[in-house]
C-alpha cells in the first residue's frame, strides 16, 4: 500500500461518477463532504497486497496514528487514490483493505472514509509546515519477511526527484545562487578558501591528490599507528596519541555534561538483527556493517550510538515539562568501509563518535535546541585551531520559511555557508549541518553535525505527555561532536597546512601531549629543571625533563621536531637569576620566571582538559613505542 499523508486545514470532495465497473455504493451523488483540521491519507492498494490485506491494513492504520499523534491531528480522512501506484490490487480487495483500515483507526481517532471507485472532485488545503507532507509505503515484503531481508528490501526501493540547488547565504543575508555543473558561478565568489574547496569537491573538481599528510606525521610524533594484527581501519594509539584522544573525549564530555546537562548513557556494541527496529536500521549500512553469528542468530556491530539509545528511549516515560531532554554518549562505532577507502584516521572502521541526542516537543523547541547546540559546537571548533567551512542541508520549504533564523546562525559563527536546498524531504530529517575540515591535499572531512529529525520519534515509539495527558512524539536533534579520531587528523592536517604555508607546524597548546620540556645543560642542573617541572606538574601542565646524555642542540632539535610548544634550557644563569629562557613554537624566545611561564601556559590551556602525561618525567626513562 502506498500513502500520502497530508496535514490539511479542511479537505471537500464530492463523488461525480464511477471509476471502476462495481463502485462502492452511495447515496450522496454530487453532494459535497467536508472535514476540517485532518490528517488526509491518500492510499492506493497494490497486487502485492492481496497476500496479506489485513495485516498491510493494521500496519497502515499504525503508520497514519504515528503521524498523527507527531502533527497533533484529531481525525482522519482515508481517501482512495489510485495515482499512487502503477501495480493496483483488484477493487474487490482494495476496498475490504480500505474499510479494515477505516476499523482499526476507529477508537483511536476519529476517522472518515470517502468513497471507493468513484471519480471524485476535491479542494484541500495543506497546513504547510515541515510535517505536513509525508509518504509512506507498506508493501507485502514487510508483513512476511524477516526482519533483516525486508529491511534490505526497502533499502533497494528507488525512487526518482528533483535534483537539489545550490546557493551560498552569507551571515548579512545574501544568497549567491551558484550551478555545480558550471564553475564559473562560484570560482570567483569572494568567499574563503575552505569553502570554495568544499564547493569544488561537491562539483566534483578534485584534480590529482596524494596520501593526506597526517598519516605519516601520526607515526613520525608517535601518536598512531595501524594494527596490522587487526582489520584496515582499526589502529593502535601510543601514550603521547592517547592523551590527546583522551582530552578529545574529555572535552566532549565536559560540553555534554558540564555546559549542556546531558544524562550519560552507555549501551551494547552487538544487537541482533532478528529485532525489526534493529534490522531496519542496518538495511541503511547493507555491506558497511560488521556481522557475525552468536548462538546461530545473526548480529551486527553498532556503526552508531542510535540503536541502543532508541531503544532505551522507548522505554522512558518524559513529560512536557522535562523537555528537551539531553542524553549523551561517548559510542565506539563500527562501519566495514571499502578497505580502499580506509584513508588513516580520515575514514576508518572502527571509531569513537560523542554523541548527544536532544528530545523536543515541538519544532519551536527544536529550532531553539539546535542554536544552542550551533552555538557550542563553533566555539568547540574554533578551540581546534582548524580551518573549516560550514555547509547546510535543507528542505527547500523549510529554508524559504526560517531563512531569517539561519541567518541568525550564520552570524554566530560569522562564516558564509554552502546550502544544498532539497526539493523533497528524502531523509528523516528537514536540516541537517557539518563543519567540514579541508585537509592538506584538498579534501574535505566531515567534523560536528546536527541534523534536525521530524520522523524518527514516530518510527520507534518514543513520546512524552502533554499537558492536555496525550502522547506526543517528540523532535530529536541528532547531534555529533564528530569522530575524534578524524579530529586528530583534522588538527594533524592543518598543522601540515601550516608548514606548507611556511608556518611551524604544531598542536593546540592544550592537546600537546608534552605542553613544555626543560632541557639542563648538563647532568648537573638536572635536580634544578626537576624542581621547574614538578613546580608545572602541580598546574596540570604535562612537562618533561630531557636528561639524556646527548647535546643541547640536539635536545632542542628534537624537541622541535617533536612540536613541543615551550622549550627551556637552564644551566648555572638560570639558576642563580631565576629567569628562564623561553622557546615558545611560532612565537620566539621570551624571557620569564617560573610564575609567569605558569600563568603563560594556562591562558593557552584555558579551561580546556587538563590531563597528565603518560609518559615518565625523564625522558632517559622512556621507552621509543614508534
Amino acid at each position: 500500500m502506498r500513502l500520502l499523508l497530508i496535514h490539511a486545514d479542511y479537505i471537500e470532495y464530492a463523488a461525480i461518477k464511477p471509476a471502476v465497473k462495481e463502485p462502492e455504493p452511495i447515496d450522496n451523488l454530487g453532494k459535497t463532504e467536508r472535514v476540517e483540521e485532518c490528517l488526509v491519507a491518500f492510499c492506493s492498494a497494490e497486487k502485492v497486497d492481496e497476500s496479506a490485506p489485513q495485516e498491510v491494513a493494521r500496519m497502515a492504520s499504525e503508520a497514519i496514528l504515528d503521524h498523527a499523534k507527531m502533527v497533533k491531528a484529531a481525525r482522519a480522512v482515508i481517501y482512495p487514490y489510485a495515482h499512487l501506484s502503477s501495480e493496483l490490487a483488484s477493487p474487490r480487495v482494495a476496498l475490504s483493505i480500505l474499510k479494515a483500515l477505516e476499523e482499526a483507526l476507529k477508537g483511536s481517532i476519529e476517522v472518515k472514509r470517502s468513497p471507493f471507485g468513484w471519480y471524485k472532485s476535491f479542494t484541500l488545503r495543506c497546513k504547510g509546515h515541515p510535517l505536513s507532507e509525508l509518504s509512506r509505503s507498506i508493501t507485502v515484503s514487510e508483513v512476511a519477511a524477516p526482519a533483516a531481508e525486508k529491511a534490505e528490501a526497502a533499502e533497494k526501493v528507488e525512487t526518482v526527484s528533483a535534483p537539489s540547488t545550490f546557493l551560498v547565504l552569507t551571515p548579512s543575508g545574501e544568497e549567491f545562487l551558484i550551478d555545480l555543473s558550471k564553475p564559473e558561478t562560484f570560482l570567483n565568489l569572494k568567499i574563503e578558501a575552505p569553502l570554495l574547496q568544499l564547493i569544488k569537491n561537491e562539483a566534483g573538481i578534485k584534480g590529482e591528490r596524494g596520501a593526506p599528510a597526517h598519516i605519516k606525521l601520526m607515526k613520525r610524533l608517535e601518536l598512531v599507528d595501524y594494527e596490522p594484527a587487526s582489520d584496515v581501519g582499526h589502529f593502535r594509539f601510543y601514550p603521547k596519541g592517547t592523551v590527546i584522544k583522551d582530552s578529545l573525549e574529555e572535552f566532549a564530555y565536559d560540553i555534554a555534561i558540564r555546559d549542556l546537562k546531558a544524562f550519560k548513557i552507555e549501551t551494547p556494541f552487538l544487537y541482533r538483527l532478528e529485532e525489526p527496529d534493529i534490522a531496519e536500521q542496518a538495511s541503511k549500512f547493507r555491506e558497511r556493517d560488521y556481522r557475525l553469528e552468536v548462538d546461530k542468530k545473526p548480529f551486527t556491530l553498532r556503526f552508531a550510538g542510535d540503536f541502543g539509545l532508541f531503544r532505551m528511549m522507548k522505554d522512558v516515560t518524559m513529560s512536557y515539562r522535562q523537555l528537551p531532554v539531553r542524553v549523551y554518549e561517548l559510542s565506539p562505532s563500527f562501519r566495514l568501509e571499502q578497505s580502499g577507502e580506509c584513508v588513516g584516521l580520515k575514514r576508518l572502521r572502527s571509531f569513537t563518535m560523542p554523541d548527544i541526542h536532544c528530545f523536543c516537543a515541538n519544532l519551536e523547541q527544536g529550532l531553539s535546541e539546535y542554536r544552542e547546540l550551533f552555538d557550542k559546537y563553533t566555539k568547540l571548533t574554533n578551540s581546534m585551531e582548524i580551518e573549516y567551512a560550514v555547509a547546510f542541508r535543507i528542505v527547500k520549504d523549510f529554508y524559504m520559511n526560517n531563512k531569517d533564523w539561519l541567518v541568525s546562525l550564520l552570524k554566530i559563527v560569522n562564516k558564509p555557508a554552502l546550502i544544498e536546498l532539497l526539493p523533497e524531504m528524502k531523509h528523516y530529517w528537514i536540516l541537517k549541518h557539518e563543519y567540514q575540515a579541508i585537509d592538506s591535499v584538498g579534501g574535505n572531512v566531515q567534523l560536528v553535525t546536527v541534523q534536525l529529525d521530524v520522523e524518527d520519534a514516530a518510527r520507534y515509539g518514543i513520546f512524552y505527555t502533554d499537558e492536555n495527558g496525550q502522547k506526543r512524539g517528540c523532535i530529536i536533534l541528532h547531534s555529533s561532536l564528530g569522530s575524534i579520531e578524524r579530529w586528530m587528523g583534522a588538527i594533524l592536517e592543518q598543522a601540515a597546512k601550516d608548514q606548507m604555508a611556511g608556518k611551524p607546524p604544531k598542536l593546540p597548546v592544550w592537546l600537546s601531549p608534552i605542553q613544555v620540556r626543560v632541557i639542563p645543560v648538563n647532568s648537573n642542573f638536572v635536580n634544578f629543571a626537576v624542581d621547574i617541572a614538578q613546580k608545572l606538574s602541580e598546574h596540570s601542565i604535562r612537562v618533561d625533563v630531557d636528561d639524556r646524555d646527548e647535546s643541547v642542540a640536539k635536545k632542542i632539535r628534537e624537541a622541535e621536531m617533536e612540536w613541543t610548544p615551550y622549550i627551556v634550557v637552564v644551566g648555572e644563569k638560570e639558576a642563580t637569576s631565576g629567569e628562564l629562557p623561553v622557546r615558545v613554537r611560532g612565537g620566539g624566545m621570551v624571557n620569564t620566571k617560573v610564575d609567569s611561564l605558569i600563568t603563560m601556559v594556562m591562558e593557552k590551556i584555558g579551561s580546556k582538559p587538563k590531563l597528565p602525561s603518560y609518559t615518565p618525567m625523564l625522558l632517559s626513562l622512556k621507552p621509543r613505542f614508534a
